[in-house]
């Protein structure tokens, strides 16, 4: 039933996501204009707003937010701790160190590999920077073959600081339009969604949530120890990297189109498991479902709130998560107990 809930809640913010904004279209006319011949409902400006700039940005927020939230969700069970997320591990500062560098120098040293890939030259250097952070994390904490959790937690702490270092020094470097660039995209923000964006990321988003549900019944079998997974005959240090894979090309990309928006790996999944419960065949696509709905309702608020202007997503996610994390935290220490 929360399943059923989650897609009608979601049918409704993607249509509410539709008619927020500066033009004058709302609902009704949106609906009435896919079902009437052109020219109907809509005027033909109102329809390019609609099919040309809403449109894919409403995708795009849907995908970005689904993507967040299930990696948070295979990060919690990995790590076994409500409190992670691909950010606790340094994916996430990896992704931006990767699109930073695609910014600041695709127009001196990566000119050749900017004009080679075109519109995807941000998305792969995103992830490519992702997946960096991850082999590294992953040779550092595998030793004989066993890769331990903790070691992984810790250098990622380490890395993901190093990577924001990186990042801060590109910054120095950038010229005045990088800059306002790069701190627009830093705070989150789905603004200049394009259809070539969500193409560009599409390919590499979609396959991974499409593979997170086969992580459901290892996930599940993690939770009672890696050492009672493996006697269930869940292949523990393949399973692993193969989690660890998915979650860093969905931030990856996720990273190289929105910026850094925090919090959502973190509130969703939580949430979902004090509604659902742990089981993760569930828990999956219910934080697919919640984490998309939640950030097309962050990016509609980002676009009305200070209307003309536009808040960063990342604020208001940000505003919304921390108190969140500081309430888990104080839960799990016993400070408070709503």
């Amino acid at each position: 039933m929360v399943l059923v809930i989650l897609v009608a809640l979601l049918a409704a913010t993607a249509l509410f996501s539709l008619a927020s904004g500066a033009s004058d279209a709302s609902i009704l006319p949106i609906v009435r204009d896919w079902f009437a011949p052109a020219g109907g409902a809509l005027s033909q400006r109102s329809h390019l707003i609609i099919m040309e700039i809403r449109l894919p940005r409403m995708l795009l927020g849907a995908l970005v937010g689904a993507s967040l939230a299930v990696s948070g969700a295979v990060m919690q069970g990995l790590f076994r701790n409500p409190l992670a997320d691909p950010g606790i591990i340094g994916i996430s500062a990896g992704a931006s160190l990767g699109a930073a560098t695609m910014i600041v120098l695709g127009g001196t040293a990566l000119a050749p590999l900017a004009i080679f890939f075109g519109v995807y030259a941000l998305p792969i250097a995103a992830f490519a920077g992702g997946l960096a952070v991850t082999t590294l994390l992953y040779r550092i904490s595998t030793r004989e073959g066993r890769t331990s959790i903790a070691t992984m937690l810790l250098a990622g702490i380490a890395i993901a600081a190093m990577a924001l270092a990186f990042t801060g020094l590109l910054i120095y470097l950038a010229n005045d339009q990088q800059l306002r660039d790069l701190s627009f995209w830093m705070l989150g923000s789905l603004a200049g969604s394009t259809w070539s964006k969500l193409w560009a990321v599409a390919p590499i988003i979609l396959p991974a949530l499409a593979a997170s549900p086969f992580l459901a019944r290892a996930l599940n079998a993690l939770s009672l120890g890696e050492a009672s997974a493996a006697h269930l005959g869940v292949p523990v240090q393949f399973f692993k990297m193969l989690a660890v894979l998915v979650v860093s090309a969905a931030t990856g990309a996720s990273v190289a189109v929105s910026g850094a928006i925090g919090f959502v790996g973190i509130v969703c999944p939580h949430l979902l498991r004090l509604l659902i419960g742990p089981d993760h065949r569930y828990l999956l696509p219910a934080s697919a479902l919640l984490g998309a709905t939640l950030l097309l309702l962050a990016d509609a608020a980002s676009r009305t709130v200070v209307a003309p202007a536009e808040l960063p997503i990342g604020i208001l996610t940000a505003a919304v998560g921390g108190p969140f994390f500081l309430w888990i935290l104080l839960r799990r220490r016993g400070v408070i107990d709503l």
